[in-house]
């Protein structure tokens, strides 16, 4: 890792280690999903999360999280639409009616999961917390020196999304697991998106206040 100019490369795998342990807004979106609509619907989300981190990842690596952090204007911009996107995901799931239990798969199964995936996608961009950390977090891993800035960082943002991606699929995973049983029930189904609905709307007026 020396030669492209990482720097601590074994701490830097330990930091997203604790990090990805430490609960934030992914994680209780994908934990939210995994609950309400399923282990598929959480392990999606975990997909679109890692989508979104490869996203900050290349636009770290090419200044672009950089000039959207230094503008007040562009910063505002992100955390009001994406707390604003969170919110309205909320809405959506307390307002929605659950699927009747005969409804037949084909129809309630593949577009839903692909929506799911692109909100995951979405939330995650335009989360602007992410955009600081990445602003942060990963130049303190690349040598001032370093012959291949752009790919030190791209091989760092790399290795954060395969180590999250794998930490947020055992959590989909594990969260999905627990309650799928308790899912059957249409009545306890429905409670629980409407808890996870109002979650969403909590988590997005929060980012939205989100300060510089």
């Amino acid at each position: 890792m020396e030669h492209v100019g990482i720097a601590n490369f074994g701490l830097f795998c330990l930091a997203v280690l604790l990090l990805n342990a430490t609960p934030g807004p992914d994680t209780a979106y994908i934990i939210g999903r995994s609950v309400a609509q399923g282990r598929a619907a959480g392990l999606i989300s975990a997909m679109g999360i890692s989508v979104g981190c490869l996203f900050h990842s290349v636009a770290s690596a090419f200044g672009l999280t950089a000039i959207i952090a230094a503008s007040a204007a562009a910063f505002a911009v992100i955390k009001l639409a994406g707390g604003a996107y969170l919110v309205y995901l909320g809405i959506r799931m307390i307002l929605s009616k659950s699927a009747h239990p005969t409804d037949s798969p084909a129809v309630h199964d593949e577009r839903p999961l692909k929506i799911i995936f692109w909100q995951a996608v979405v939330t995650n961009i335009l989360n602007p917390k992410v955009v600081l950390f990445f602003l942060s977090f990963f130049p303190q891993f690349v040598r001032a020196d370093a012959p291949h800035k752009i790919s030190a960082f791209l091989l760092l943002g790399a290795t954060f999304v395969i180590m999250t991606s794998i930490w947020n699929s055992g959590t989909a995973f594990l969260a999905g697991t627990l309650a799928r049983h308790a899912g059957r029930n249409p009545h306890i189904k429905r409670w629980l998106e409407r808890l996870v609905g109002s979650a969403f709307v909590a988590l997005g007026i929060k980012l939205a206040l989100t300060k510089h």
